[in-house]
């Protein structure tokens, strides 16, 4: 059985990324209820409305779905002792060492994956005891490690290093992907510009669209020589910043104008590679619908090329 959807109790192992604010019950729940992994996040550090939006998971669907926590971004133990108690049966965990995390997390009863963009960070949260790891290439929207390594590169160190399950993020929004993460050692994929951009998620229309827009050279790596390093859509105030080389202080401070006020130059809009590569805003459902048939479709043809011992 695959690893991935046998920890987290999911139909298929693909994953909705854990963004800040956006990815709450009203889009985890969509692709919970499609048969992915739907993730509450914890980044905004909003705790309070973070703990309704688990309480209205547990509302909405019987499927399985996950928390985030950020463990850079959390100001106390609040949101851990939360989800060691509220039922919630998978974490992802991610900016800072999860060493402290882990245990509490499995003695409730909890699968424990940790976000990493770099081999040595891999091995390291191996050997804390996580049960898998969330691998972050650079093609990724949000935070970024500032030394890129790309995913198809980092999957295959990573999988070299450790023997825990590696689910794949960045650069994959199709079942193209999902199958060439496979190839490299993946056993699940996460999506995060792909559900930003789906019909389900919480966003103005003007960042969906400016996403649907976008070539494959739409987003910038911004901050590389500060912290964070993130990677967001192209826009005249990113160009700025691109080009004076770091972010102001307020960088951050009128995000929600953004998300869901539509003023695309109010912050900035966190997103992937994949902008190139999505051109038409979807349900959740047929995302991975389309994503899964296609998958099968691409393996099966590999397969058929392995059976024929032919390249064609």
């Amino acid at each position: 059985m695959n690893r991935v959807c046998e920890h987290m109790g999911s139909k298929y192992p693909i994953v909705q990324a854990p963004m800040g604010w956006i990815a709450r019950s009203q889009l985890a729940s969509a692709v919970s209820m499609a048969g992915g992994m739907g993730i509450i996040e914890t980044s905004s550090g909003e705790t309070e409305a973070c703990k309704e939006e688990i309480k209205k998971m547990q509302e909405i669907t019987d499927k399985p779905f996950g928390v985030n926590l950020p463990i850079m971004f959390l100001r106390d133990k609040a949101m851990l002792d939360y989800v060691c108690g509220c039922g919630v049966k998978f974490v992802t965990t991610s900016a800072g060492s999860p060493k402290k995390f882990v245990g509490p997390l499995q003695e409730a009863g909890i699968t424990v994956y940790h976000a990493v963009p770099t081999v040595d960070a891999a091995v390291k949260c191996a050997d804390a005891g996580v049960d898998g790891l969330v691998v972050e290439g650079a093609e990724g929207g949000g935070f970024k490690n500032p030394e890129e390594v790309s995913t198809l590169v980092l999957l295959q160190a990573i999988r070299a290093a450790v023997d825990v399950p590696l689910i794949a993020a960045g650069g994959i929004c199709d079942g193209k992907g999902m199958a060439a993460a496979f190839a490299l050692g993946a056993e699940g994929v996460q999506m995060g510009t792909r559900f930003v951009s789906c019909a389900e998620s919480p966003v103005h229309e003007n960042y969906k669209n400016a996403i649907i827009d976008a070539n494959e050279t739409g987003t910038w790596v911004l901050n590389k020589k500060a912290s964070p390093c993130i990677r967001t859509l192209k826009t005249e105030r990113t160009a700025k910043i691109y080009e004076e080389g770091r972010m102001p202080a307020d960088t951050f401070g009128n995000i929600l104008d953004l998300y869901f006020g539509g003023d695309m130059e109010a912050s900035v809009g966190l997103a992937g590679q994949t902008v190139g590569l999505i051109d038409e805003i979807k349900p959740v459902k047929q995302i991975i619908d389309e994503t899964v048939a296609e998958f099968f479709e691409i393996t099966a043809r590999m397969g058929n090329l392995a059976t024929s011992k032919t390249f064609g």
